[in-house]
């Protein structure tokens, strides 16, 4: 049966055909599990069309959103999905930056540190042996300062930026690709450096099984700065 979850949005990322959307369940008693509405489709990718306010208006970080449900869908490690239905998504009110600590998670590590990508990252990808030891795949955690690497990267003879965001969590460094849309838009126009951060909040995800690799891959999903970036 059909059902409507009501979730502060805490990711709106870039994801291959569409966007990655997830957020903690608000309830009467506060505030819950992560839920990440994913569409039936073999990618899960959500368009723009399925998940747009009326009048069009795409979900910003911090909306308190009402989404209308179909059914749990839990894979591998990601455990948090449920598949959409249609029908308009509506926003309720937004959540206060100030009040983010009561949606802080504090894992002891961001899954397992056990392999990194060649192109810059740090423990930025994991088999999916290690990744099935988890039965979560999304964190909002804290940091006092992340830095911006931005760079350039040339493919098939085409040449474009490549955004990655530097942190240590629990004494271990971390190098991790940016999807957030919002904060790559902001960096875009800055030259190729690394920019710092103070007092941020991210929201990491942890992917499928790539095709390319076979690893599954860390990303940081979304950067919370007070202003918003």
């Amino acid at each position: 049966m059909a059902y409507v979850k009501r979730i502060v949005c805490l990711a709106n990322s870039y994801k291959t055909g569409g966007s990655c959307i997830a957020g903690k369940v608000v309830s009467k008693d506060g505030y819950g599990a992560w839920i990440r509405p994913v569409s039936a489709r073999p990618t899960e990718e959500v368009s723009f069309f399925e998940y747009c306010y009326e009048g069009y208006a795409s979900p910003k970080l911090l909306d308190i959103i009402d989404i209308p449900l179909l059914e749990a869908k839990p894979h591998n490690h990601q455990t948090e999905n449920h598949v959409i239905q249609a029908g308009r998504w509506v926003k309720k009110g937004s959540f206060a930056w100030n009040s983010l600590d009561e949606l802080r998670d504090r894992p002891d590590a961001l899954w397992a540190n056990t392999d990194s990508t060649k192109a810059g990252g740090l423990y930025d990808c994991t088999s999916p042996h290690e990744a099935a030891r988890f039965d979560y795949s999304l964190v909002l955690i804290k940091r006092k300062e992340l830095v911006v690497e931005v760079d350039t990267s040339t493919w098939d003879g085409r040449t474009k930026k490549t955004y990655r965001g530097k942190f240590k969590y629990k004494g271990v460094n971390y190098s991790l690709k940016i999807t957030d849309p919002v904060a790559r838009a902001a960096f875009k126009p800055k030259e190729v450096g690394e920019y710092a951060l103070n007092d941020v909040y991210l929201c990491s995800s942890l992917t499928e099984k790539y095709k390319e690799d076979g690893r599954c891959h860390k990303l940081i999903a979304a950067i919370f700065t007070n202003p918003p970036l």
